[in-house]
């Protein structure tokens, strides 16, 4: 509708992430010495509202750059509204019960995109066939609509408030702290498993995230799938997602072996990859392989940072991982919004494969690391709880 091209489109995902390459580090530190968690939690839902809108004229206007600033704004609030959260669940839940509750807080932010990614072509086509024309207006007027899920999130983040407070005077409890500390000197501490764990990390999100932006037209593309189908395809990662991320994250604090289903989780990958790049194979097969992989991964990889740095570094460790994470997201998207334009879709799914591989090249650099410094990285659970209790 607004005759974008794909690096500009792709620009949009890269304008998310910018603002979170610095936020990440002091989300947790607005939250617990200047905002305090409720009002916290409300500003940053306020971004997200003032962001959707800002998005959202800038489609009904035909003003890209205004659609840009949207998701800068959109941004701002996003990542750190997450950490808000996680602070909440915190609060309220203990032991075993956080393990389930951040399980339930993955699947209901997969089952959000999947709703995102099937529900807002539908309601494009509705938006059309009432004014008559397709065009920015039609988009414009879509996105509006699609902003109510944020006046939603808002108005949950105000009911929340005044929970969390009514159960501060009845249970004579303390506002949640994100319990981060964070410094910037503690970088240089960081081991090399650590750093390995950041370039697996970066590389296989730079590999999912940006695919499934660009994923609906390169199945119309190649597959000749119809715009529904292409959507109902690409949101099976999220789909699978779900509810297998709780099972998988069961799964692992039961057996360990961290490492072990971090590589299967990238080897799956990289063979989605070549299956899409050079077949015509059922895409279907592909993609429910990527779902399977990407929820096991992240139930793998982001517990084991825990494993390899001391307790009082662990803010500075997760806040450096999710800003780097950002950085190459943000700088992925725009490589591959490129790539699409000059090249193909066959050089971009060769580019995700080459990133998937300098995932697992990092993988098994970690494994041999690990196993030289006697690390823990790789120890069943069974062993870890021994020798927990031994300590």
């Amino acid at each position: 509708d607004m005759k974008v091209n794909t690096a500009q489109f792709m620009a949009l995902y890269a304008w998310y992430s910018w603002p979170n390459v610095v936020l990440c580090f002091f989300g947790g530190f607005l939250i617990d010495r200047v905002f305090g968690i409720r009002f916290g939690t409300i500003i940053f839902s306020v971004f997200v509202c003032v962001g959707q809108v800002i998005f959202a004229l800038g489609a009904l206007l035909n003003a890209f750059w205004l659609m840009d600033v949207g998701r800068f704004v959109f941004g701002i609030g996003g990542e750190s509204l997450a950490v808000a959260q996680n602070t909440y669940a915190v609060s309220w839940f203990k032991g075993k019960e956080l393990n389930l509750v951040f399980g339930l807080q993955l699947s209901m932010a997969r089952i959000g995109s999947t709703v995102n990614m099937n529900i807002m072509g539908w309601i494009y086509s509705r938006v059309r066939d009432l004014l008559g024309y397709t065009g920015p207006s039609t988009l414009g007027l879509t996105l509006m609509i699609g902003g109510v899920t944020c006046l939603f999130s808002l108005a949950c983040a105000l009911i929340l408030a005044y929970l969390d407070k009514r159960a501060e005077k009845l249970l004579c409890k303390e506002q949640g702290k994100t319990g981060e500390v964070i410094k910037l000197t503690d970088v240089k501490d960081f081991s090399l498993s650590l750093w390995l764990i950041f370039v697996i990390c970066v590389c296989y999100y730079a590999a999912v995230f940006p695919f499934i932006g660009l994923g609906k037209v390169f199945f119309i593309e190649k597959f000749k799938f119809s715009s529904q189908e292409a959507s109902a395809i690409n949101s099976i990662v999220y789909i699978i997602s779900a509810p297998m991320s709780p099972v998988f994250g069961l799964l692992v604090d039961k057996l360990g072996k961290n490492i072990i289903w971090v590589l299967c989780a990238v080897i799956t990958t990289l063979a989605s990859h070549i299956m899409l790049a050079f077949t015509f194979w059922n895409p279907w097969i592909a993609m429910c392989l990527l779902g399977v992989a990407y929820s096991l991964l992240a139930c793998a990889l982001w517990p084991m940072v825990a494993f390899v740095v001391p307790e009082h570094q662990l803010g500075t460790a997760y806040g450096f991982m999710q800003s780097i994470q950002n950085l190459g997201l943000a700088i992925i998207a725009i490589a591959a919004g490129m790539i699409l334009d000059t090249r193909g879709y066959l050089f971009l799914e060769v580019f995700f494969s080459a990133c998937v591989c300098l995932s697992l090249i990092a993988v098994v650099m970690l494994y041999f690391v690990n196993h030289l410094t006697g690390g823990d990285l790789n120890w069943s659970a069974k062993k870890r709880e021994k020798l927990q209790k031994v300590a």
